[in-house]
């Protein structure tokens, strides 16, 4: 099986001025499309040649594991950003309220775990099999759902992720990056994990028909909190 560079749901250029197109190029077109070239010529003629990457990143180990996991974590780093104002979902603000004490207090300790990560990696907002929110950190390449826990977003916190844009000034770069959270994709993360699709922001039905007018109606009531 070849893995592919995943399409970003935008242009380059669609994150300025908070992130560069140069940025991009070289973010998504040299690093991310980089792992994805080193992932296909490392599992040639191993076990995990037809492997799906979720497969390979809970099964390799060295740099096998190491490019896979970097593939999955830029996909899901570019699919949780856009540069349009987005809205939480009831549900995943209950849960921040709950878990956090407020969406305020929640940024607060995201972003002070960003910049205070020693190092490369990522930092995430993770709903464990108890249902509980949690802020992880990993290092270098690794993975929440290699330890049990379901992803709704992360940041890069690797330098090659905003050197060009910010220099050595990670906390400018968090700061931006705040702005650019796509929450539909994080509210669209915690309904799969609950199963919920309608609590979710999910493309809207698509045909003419009553069903679809109800199920339309019921999401737009979903995501607005009371």
């Amino acid at each position: 099986m070849k893995h592919e560079l995943m399409t970003l749901p935008y242009a380059q250029s669609a994150l300025e001025p908070y992130i560069s197109a140069e940025t991009l190029s070289y973010h998504y077109g040299k690093h991310h499309a980089g792992y994805v070239n080193k992932l296909n010529t490392l599992i040639e003629g191993t076990p995990y040649a037809e492997s799906s990457l979720h497969q390979i990143i809970m099964e390799a180990k060295d740099g096998i594991f190491n490019n896979a996991a970097q593939v999955y974590n830029h996909d899901f780093y570019w699919k949780g950003l856009l540069n349009s104002a987005t809205e939480v979902s009831a549900e995943l603000s209950l849960l921040i309220e709950r878990d956090f004490g407020s969406m305020e207090t929640f940024k607060e300790k995201f972003l002070a775990a960003a910049a205070g990560f020693f190092g490369s990696g990522w930092i995430w907002l993770v709903i464990t099999d108890a249902g509980k929110l949690e802020i992880q950190t990993t290092g270098n390449a690794d993975t929440p759902i290699r330890h049990g826990c379901t992803p709704l977003l992360t940041c890069d916190v690797w330098e090659h992720a905003y050197y060009i844009d910010y220099r050595n000034g990670r906390p400018d770069y968090l700061a931006n990056w705040w702005k650019l959270i796509n929450w539909h994709f994080v509210s669209d993360n915690l309904a799969e994990f609950q199963n919920d699709p309608i609590s979710g922001y999910s493309e809207p039905c698509n045909e003419d028909t009553i069903v679809c007018e109800y199920v339309d109606s019921m999401q737009e009531n979903e995501h607005t909190p009371s």
